[in-house]
């Protein structure tokens, strides 16, 4: 029942290390069908538990428009952590010591988190340099350089893996450290011809995966990709980019989460470097050296511990609304939305209704497989 609301337990909100149990329980959450990270939180902060919020999942999901949730059963999660583990990998958890600060400052990181190689160097402040697949030799070059000159600061070289500008990025920034964010499972090498690459940041740096082990790469799965490089990230440096590309998304990504924007000029007939000219007439800082990037970041202050975030994010909600509120509510949220991305504050402005219903009604309708949440805090119906 919603209104039933259980207080989480203790050791949620003052957690440094999940016990197996909770760690499978997280897993088996998150694998669920539409159950993505905004929605794991406000499941757990509601029901005090992963556990007891898979039991009311099926309930949600009907109510939401959908009689036949898939949940990950426990053998299915078994399977994936003993993967892991064979793989010399770790599953991190939000809130756990190897997880990455600046990650978790961010409002929809990832529950869970695949790690191969030294997860030691995530604790590490990072930039980001990202840019065009289809790159030129000037740009790599740029790239491999900056990234060496990044390292040589101290700082991890965060960046996609993808052929050209972020593969000359990691290349440069091998021996000081490198993150390779992937799109797919940590085990799985795409492109095929950074095979060599990839095997050797797994040896020397380190490779994060959100998506279960074995996921071979999609489309749809690169934006979400980009999110964690730029929230890794005090910054992210574009070296080359078309003007609709997903180093683009990554930048706005990057403005979204509060992290600086960085960009290399270019000549303006070459469409590898309208993207970038772009982002400096809106704004970003030109970067001609690794001293325009030093000069905006400088000595950033260490990040505060995680103790208050984790009391915020799985803090009991006490106005919790009961089913009869949510049903009521239902027809009022789906009404005021559309296939059109809105503000979560709008949305509330709107409906005149607290913001805990509304978001017990989205939490229903994305269970269903009904809404896409969008960075900013925006929603749409799909």
């Amino acid at each position: 029942m919603l209104g039933h609301h259980r207080d989480p337990p203790a050791k949620l909100s003052a957690m440094t290390t999940l016990n197996p149990q909770e760690r499978l329980d997280w897993l088996r959450l998150i694998r669920s069908d539409h159950v993505g990270p905004v929605t794991f939180y406000h499941m757990v902060r509601h029901f005090g538990s992963a556990a007891a919020a898979l039991e009311a999942l099926p309930s949600l999901a009907r109510r939401g428009g959908r009689p036949d949730a898939r949940i990950c059963s426990r053998a299915e999660a078994e399977r994936e952590l003993a993967e892991i583990a064979r793989a010399g990998a770790a599953l991190v958890a939000w809130g756990e010591p190897d997880y990455p600060p600046l990650l978790a400052e961010t409002e929809d990181a990832p529950p869970l988190l695949t790690v191969l190689g030294k997860s030691e160097l995530l604790q590490r402040r990072a930039v980001a340099v990202v840019g065009a697949r289809n790159a030129s030799a000037a740009g790599m070059r740029f790239a491999r350089e900056i990234a060496w000159d990044l390292g040589r600061h101290g700082l991890l070289v965060v960046s996609g893996l993808a052929r050209g500008i972020d593969g000359a990025a990691h290349g440069g920034a091998l021996d000081s450290g490198t993150a390779a964010v992937v799109a797919g499972g940590a085990d799985v090498v795409y492109p095929e011809e950074n095979r060599e690459l990839q095997q050797e940041i797994a040896e020397h740096g380190v490779i994060i995966a959100e998506p279960r082990f074995g996921t071979v790469p999609q489309a749809r799965h690169f934006p979400r990709r980009n999110r964690l490089i730029s929230g890794l990230s005090l910054g992210v440096l574009v070296v080359e980019a078309a003007l609709k590309s997903g180093s683009l998304i990554t930048a706005r990504l990057a403005a979204d989460q509060g992290r600086e924007v960085f960009a290399v000029p270019g000549f303006p007939l070459d469409p590898r470097h309208r993207g970038t000219n772009d982002l400096i007439r809106n704004g970003a800082t030109l970067v001609e050296t690794i001293e325009d990037v030093l000069g905006v970041i400088g000595e950033t202050a260490p990040r505060p511990g995680l103790a208050e975030d984790r009391r915020r994010r799985f803090a009991p909600v006490s106005d919790s609304p009961d089913e009869s509120e949510v049903g009521a509510a239902h027809t009022r949220i789906v009404e005021l939305l559309g296939p059109t991305a809105v503000p979560l504050d709008d949305l509330a402005r709107s409906a005149g209704l607290p913001l805990p219903l509304i978001n017990m009604v989205l939490v229903e309708l994305e269970l269903a497989g009904r809404l896409e949440r969008h960075a900013g805090n925006r929603v749409a119906l799909r």
